[in-house]
């Protein structure tokens, strides 16, 4: 495959280079830079429309190139290409390209970056093996890209989800595994690990020791609160413990797979210590705020009381956690209040079985 293979239109491109996340010309050699680890330069405005506080510089990355996107070297000869939205890996050997995720809004980009790598390092373009992190298809979505020869690798349960989804742009991974793969092409590896449903069934460690990277998909957001309702993920306590199984692993650098820069283990901290905040604040609202007035204000309407109690212990339990991390974390005022539902509805109430006051009846 040559990296201009399938180009997109020219309004795709347009429209990347208007949003503010995409700054024209970087050349070859900024794109082959050095280790990006923790490295976070502004990538368009900080100061969003609307009514959300400032993002900060720290939380973005590097300014895409004209195309759209921004490939970096993290250690020796293993990469990484954003959109400013979804983040990928690869690794060169001299027998081909590994890579793990195919985002669809990185895309036909995926191809170029890829393409400038290898004309760099010289080592073989093509793409001979492709990782899945998980089933979703923002994160694989664009796998029809590298064609029907690619070895696709994926956890058990990510095969017998995508049978069922039956997406022509994902096919099922030709190899999978349960608890460990160890994957190694042209002396480089890759270590494959399942530690338990988190975001989905499926989502699994992508470790590359040599380069000491982990990629964890949908589980730690560098520089960022959790997406809505903690990355709405379908095992809250397990999500919530995925993130102490990142730090129980070697590593310095992180790929999240979303938004624009690499992680490191402060950024990890800062997210543990967010949702520890969160817990506990949790915890306070569900002793403290009492269903009596939604009761009395909406009769009949269980739903009604429900969502009103919710909302109201959602809205209790966020508000010192986005004082605390205002400034520190981007995005606190977008999510915190999802995130917070996510803890009361999940995390305590339905699988933790603290109830508060609708507990066991007297």
């Amino acid at each position: 495959m040559t990296a201009e293979a399938g180009a997109p239109p020219a309004s795709r491109r347009a429209f990347l280079a208007g949003t503010g996340a995409a700054a024209a010309g970087v050349a070859a050699a900024g794109l082959l830079g050095g280790p990006l680890t923790g490295t976070a330069r502004a990538a368009g405005p900080v100061c969003p429309p609307g009514n959300f506080a400032p993002i900060p510089g720290s939380a973005l990355g590097p300014p895409v190139n004209a195309d759209g996107y921004f490939a970096g070297q993290i250690k020796g000869d293993l990469y990484w290409v954003t959109d400013s939205f979804y983040t990928a890996m690869f690794l060169t050997t001299r027998h081909g390209v590994v890579l793990v995720d195919a985002p669809p809004t990185i895309g036909h980009n995926l191809l170029r970056a890829i393409g400038a790598v290898t004309q760099a390092n010289g080592r073989p373009s093509q793409v001979t093996h492709l990782v899945y992190s998980h089933s979703h298809a923002d994160h694989i979505g664009a796998s029809i890209l590298f064609g029907p020869d690619v070895v696709r690798i994926g956890h058990s349960e990510c095969r017998t989800l995508l049978l069922r989804d039956n997406d022509p742009n994902r096919p099922p991974p030709d190899v999978t595994f349960d608890d460990h793969f160890t994957l190694t092409v042209g002396g480089e590896t890759l270590l494959l690990d399942f530690h338990g449903p988190n975001h989905t069934p499926d989502n699994i460690f992508i470790r590359a020791p040599a380069q000491q990277t982990l990629m964890v998909v949908d589980v730690i957001f560098p520089g960022w609160v959790p997406f809505k309702q903690l990355a709405v993920s379908q095992d809250i306590p397990d999500w919530i413990q995925a993130q102490d199984v990142a730090m129980s692993l070697p590593w310095d650098t992180l790929v999240a797979g979303h938004l624009g820069r690499l992680g490191t283990r402060d950024d990890a901290e800062l997210q543990i210590a967010y949702v520890a905040d969160l817990q506990a604040s949790a915890q306070a609202t569900m002793a403290s705020l009492y269903p009596a007035p939604f009761f009395e204000q909406f009769g009949n309407n269980a739903w009604a009381i429900f969502k009103a109690y919710l909302d109201a212990a959602s809205a209790q339990t966020a508000a010192p956690v986005t004082a605390k991390y205002l400034g520190n974390l981007a995005a606190a005022d977008v999510f915190t209040v999802d995130n917070a539902f996510a803890l009361l509805e999940f995390a305590l109430r339905v699988d933790g079985g603290v109830l508060g006051p609708f507990g066991i009846h007297p």
